[in-house]
């Protein structure tokens, strides 16, 4: 089975073993891993999940 591959819901590249990214579970419905890489974090890039559509950061 392949290995899913862990990318920055804003930019889409890859984090694996990046410095400076961010994990969470979605702030309004908590269904969702929301991973942010330090570079979109640092330019405060939107996301939205893609469970309840809910968008940051706010």
């Amino acid at each position: 089975m392949a290995e899913a591959k862990e990318v920055c819901i804003s930019c889409k590249k890859r984090i694996t073993n990046t410095i400076g990214t961010a994990r969470f579970s979605c702030p309004k419905c908590g269904k969702r891993e929301i991973i942010r890489c330090m570079h979109c974090r640092q330019i405060v890039a939107k996301y939205r999940c893609p469970e309840c559509n809910f968008e940051g950061p706010n």
